[in-house]
């Protein structure tokens, strides 16, 4: 196959599909063009060779970055296919056999006799334990120093009676009498297009290929019970809201001898009613009175360690911005930390006494300014508001 055909065009995908797309694709073409379903059609059977040629190329990632930039001829020349049967490598069956699996169950004769013998997966093996996930929920400063909780699991452990045997004490499994040890049993129905054998997971053992005669009392043969673990759990100082934590093989238990899963616990925190918090930076804001930024004072700021004196100059506006540093959250796996922010808010007095009030306008008068005292009572405030 030369340069000029195009892979995606003979799938009828796009050049971005995935690999779901193009696996799809490739099985709705290969039902309609397989020999079994035209013979002694050629037309039928070169497009079923380009089909399966497009699908080996655009299938492996490898292969699918070299067409994509140098065209076929590139594949080809590095041992893509191989001869007349348009196929190539040892991948290239497996694939190909995987897919027909899919669809038409396996055994020998898929198409009538056509794909030589075996498809479908066989005996199950070892299965991993699932992952758990669950949720935590800390306070502000717990987050910023760290702490140790327990945290209580619900999930699946060994059974300590027959140690995930699944078997009665003193007795052991045996080879299933349905499947043969296989884990898998096969069909074969007799079509117009030839014999289709159909293999699926054996109902009696559920995949395994071994039969309990005497289960487990406590388990009742599958090897493991729901228990509730308590697990303690170190978090870090300075992780954030949203944060994950996992601990390896703290997940349901592995059958088989598998692994266990894992478990991950998202970190909620409960919002402060003074700090925020970006990253590692800690902000607050700061009232102050209008004498005090005037004139300067020095101050008790809260910070996560505690109050601290800071000296506010004379002077200041609201809205100001000081930074203390080194007062924010540690940084994950460092020693360093954040810094704490303080936003200046000048507090405006709701109520004045009559001293106040005369050295208000006295301070007003050596500023320069002319201020008159308005005593409108609301309604009057809304009738002039509406005149103007």
């Amino acid at each position: 196959m030369g340069t000029n055909k195009d892979y995606y065009d003979i799938l009828g995908v796009s050049k971005t599909a995935d690999e779901k797309e193009i696996k799809k694709a490739y099985r709705k073409l290969a039902m309609k063009y397989h020999p079994d379903k035209n013979p002694d059609d050629k037309s039928a059977e070169e497009k079923f060779k380009e089909i399966n040629e497009a699908y080996e190329v655009l299938s492996d990632s490898e292969k699918r970055n070299i067409y994509d930039q140098y065209g076929a001829d590139a594949v080809n020349n590095q041992g893509g296919f191989g001869g007349a049967g348009g196929f190539g490598g040892a991948g290239g069956f497996e694939d190909i056999f995987d897919i027909f699996g899919d669809m038409f169950g396996g055994g020998s004769g898929g198409f009538g006799g056509g794909f030589g013998s075996g498809f479908g997966s066989g005996r199950r093996g070892p299965m991993r334990g699932e992952d758990i996930r669950q949720s935590v929920n800390i306070d502000f400063e717990e987050a910023a120093f760290g702490k140790k909780v327990s945290l209580k699991v619900k999930k699946r452990e060994e059974c300590d009676v027959c140690h995930g045997t699944g078997a009665k004490p003193g007795t052991s499994k045996k080879t299933c009498s349905m499947c043969q040890g296989t884990g898998v049993v096969r069909d074969v129905k007799q079509t117009p297009f030839g014999n289709i054998a159909t293999q699926h997971e054996c109902p009696k053992c559920h995949g395994t290929g071994e039969e309990i005669d005497d289960p487990c009392t406590k388990c009742s043969g599958s090897g493991s019970v729901r228990t509730t673990k308590t697990i303690e759990v170190d978090i870090p100082a300075g992780i954030d809201d949203g944060q994950m934590i996992k601990l390896q093989g703290q997940g349901e238990f592995g059958e088989l001898g598998a692994p266990r899963g894992d478990l991950y616990i998202l970190i909620n925190i409960r919002p402060h009613k003074q700090f925020k918090r970006e990253g590692y930076d800690v902000y607050i804001d700061m009232p102050i009175s209008f004498a005090q930024a005037a004139l300067g004072d020095d101050i008790e700021v809260p910070t996560i360690d505690g109050n601290v004196k800071y000296s506010v100059p004379e002077g200041t506006q609201t809205g100001t911005v000081f930074r203390l540093k080194g007062k924010g959250i540690k940084k994950m796996n460092s020693s360093n930390r954040g810094d704490q922010y303080v936003k200046v808010v000048v507090e405006t007095p709701k109520k004045l006494t009559d001293k106040q009030k005369e050295l208000l306008i006295q301070f007003a008068s050596e500023s320069g300014e002319t201020v008159q005292e308005n005593k409108k009572s609301l309604g009057q405030k809304i009738e002039d508001f509406f005149s103007k």
